[in-house]
């Protein structure tokens, strides 16, 4: 299925947890709603009252931690996903995760520069 999500809209694919804690797997009606994904898709923004666009906080690649019953649950091709608004998105983890490529993109990012040496403070001017 294709989409493109309008307006203020985030596409999340659910992490869904099968196994609890200590690795007892746990059937589907036993497991609480999740709250983290990956983000798989944004929309555009929302507009404000002067006319300007302003966009999502988060990227495709993020993951996020969500409201518990927010959006609307889909299934396309056997996984599960959630659609809400990005007001309902809480927090996302800045670690890179290994679910959804994510940890790609991280290494991607440009490494912070070395830092320099101080530079040796300019010789003052001698007044005459």
């Amino acid at each position: 299925m294709a989409l493109k999500l309008l307006g203020y809209r985030v596409m999340i694919k659910i992490d869904e947890a099968r196994t609890s804690e200590g690795g007892i797997l746990l059937p589907e009606s036993a497991q609480e709603r999740p709250q983290k994904g990956c983000v798989v898709a944004v929309g555009e923004g929302k507009r404000l009252d002067n006319g300007t666009l302003v966009a999502p906080d988060v990227v495709v690649g993020d993951h996020v931690i969500f409201a518990k019953y927010g959006g609307t649950e889909i299934k396309d091709e056997g996984e599960d996903y959630t659609i809400l608004d990005a007001d309902s998105i809480y927090a996302k983890d800045v670690a890179p995760c290994c679910c959804c490529g994510s940890e790609e993109k991280a290494e991607q990012k440009p490494a912070a520069a070395p830092a320099k040496k101080a530079a040796k403070p300019a010789a003052k001017a001698k007044k005459k």
